[in-house]
């Protein structure tokens, strides 16, 4: 008779869970950061309020947008992308109240956009991966925009006409910290339940926050020039099928922490209004003090103590938050690199971020000719910072096998860019009339 403890170990996999596949969406509706001062207070009739708006403006293009401003601090962000245009704003005047009850309409909005957005990232994430749905065994699905039932997992299984037998896990209300958290959730799975293929999607969409400026709520405002619109998807999984599958990064370890004396840091409500988002300390001044402590604890049984010969992908909170990291740990410039380029070119996305830094980060990593998915390095860290204030670790390692993928396709462009450079140069040669060119 075979025994339990056989039964278990037969369903555990034997090596470690891998990133396989990603991908990202965001929606059409781009918005410009230097013009959106002008247009919040006009959708949201509230020109008159010109002090207030002049303050607004420097919050979202002079100053620091991750708590209240400082003169010092920079925005950083260009652009942001969202499903709210001003046709729907019009379309919905009471979104566009400070306070007035909406939920009905933003309800309404979220429980269609958030799984249609996350169905995007999800196809290219199945693309990239290369393997039928059909193998996709469980579905993670995070969102802290709206809440509904049957939820966005199974909205999203419909969509994407996943077996109706995939195991779902959907995760509301979650915020910032959460890309860190499905990572930790879909290693779990995939370690212990031999064969599984884990979709992860982040879907986030700003109507649930959106809402006219009030002068006593300045952190609302925060989250108003700070916050944007996007969807990630990965495909996790152990034992990768050799020559078929490509994992791009290892997950070595995840943990969970919530930081001492940070009690209502950071908070978020579910009310008639919306969601309301509070910041009531100094964000990141808790970070930056109590990072260290979570890479000691990550990176000690490592070996690891040189934080600047890691890779980093750190949800980008906001601009005093990466100073103040960046600060406190003597990091190079260039760590934080990819993890700015997306809060520049997409705001903050909440659980979705880290995810859109991963996929940043490998594309420059090719780009740069790199020698690995993670700047060219072998382990690196993944930070995700939240409400409570919670943190999440995720120690991430590159595999042999995504170095030679990255390899081959660094060899594949410089391929296809000598052929172009070829071809252009035979279009340029003019052979004499009559002449044949037998080369």
């Amino acid at each position: 008779m075979v025994t339990v403890e056989e039964v278990r170990k037969a369903q555990r996999a034997e090596g470690p869970a891998t990133i396989m596949a990603i991908g990202t969406a965001t929606p059409s509706n781009c918005v410009d950061q230097s013009a959106y001062p002008d247009f919040y207070f006009r959708i949201t009739n509230s020109e008159h309020m010109t002090e207030l708006k002049e303050k607004f403006k420097r919050m979202s293009i002079e100053n620091s947008t991750s708590t209240i401003p400082k003169s010092s601090e920079k925005s950083m962000i260009k652009k942001r992308y969202m499903h709210l245009t001003e046709e729907i704003l019009k379309e919905n005047p009471k979104m566009c109240e400070y306070m007035a009850p909406s939920i009905d309409a933003r309800q309404d909005m979220v429980v269609v956009e958030v799984p249609k957005l996350g169905k995007e990232a999800a196809t290219k994430a199945i693309k990239e991966w290369g393997q039928p749905k059909s193998k996709i065994t469980h579905l993670v699905f995070c969102t802290t925009s709206g809440v509904d039932m049957p939820g966005a997992d199974y909205q999203l299984t419909k969509l994407l006409g996943l077996r109706p037998s995939v195991k779902r896990l959907m995760m509301y209300q979650q915020g910032c910290f959460a890309g860190g958290t499905v990572l930790r959730l879909a290693k779990d799975l995939a370690e212990n339940n031999k064969g599984a293929r884990v979709l992860v999607v982040c879907s986030e969409i700003t109507a649930v926050t959106f809402r006219g400026p009030s002068d006593t709520h300045l952190d609302s405002l925060v989250g108003q020039a700070l916050f944007g619109d996007g969807a990630a998807a990965v495909i996790i999984g152990s034992d990768p099928v050799p020559e078929v599958e490509k994992p791009l990064f290892e997950l070595v370890s995840a943990a969970q922490t919530i930081l001492p004396d940070s009690d209502g840091a950071i908070d978020g409500h579910l009310r008639e209004v919306g969601l309301t988002f509070h910041l009531l300390k100094d964000v990141p001044g808790l970070i930056s003090k109590n990072i260290e402590k979570s890479l000691v604890e990550a990176f000690k049984p490592l070996g690891i103590s040189d934080w600047n010969s890691l890779f980093w992908i750190a949800h980008p909170g906001g601009p005093a938050i990466l100073d103040q990291v960046e600060e406190k740990l003597a990091l190079k410039p260039e760590k934080l690199k990819p993890t700015r380029h997306v809060l520049s070119e997409y705001g903050n996305m909440s659980s979705a971020c880290v995810l859109f830094i991963m996929d940043e980060m490998r594309k420059s990593s090719v780009k740069d000719e790199l020698k690995t998915t993670g700047q060219g390095l072998e382990w690196g860290v993944l930070f995700g910072f939240g409400p409570g204030l919670t943190v999440e670790t995720v120690v991430l390692h590159i595999l042999n096998g995504a170095r030679r993928s990255i390899i081959m396709e660094m060899v594949r462009a410089r391929q296809k860019t000598k052929r172009i450079e070829w071809l252009q140069t035979a279009s340029q040669v003019r052979l004499p009339f009559g002449t044949t060119d037998n080369k």
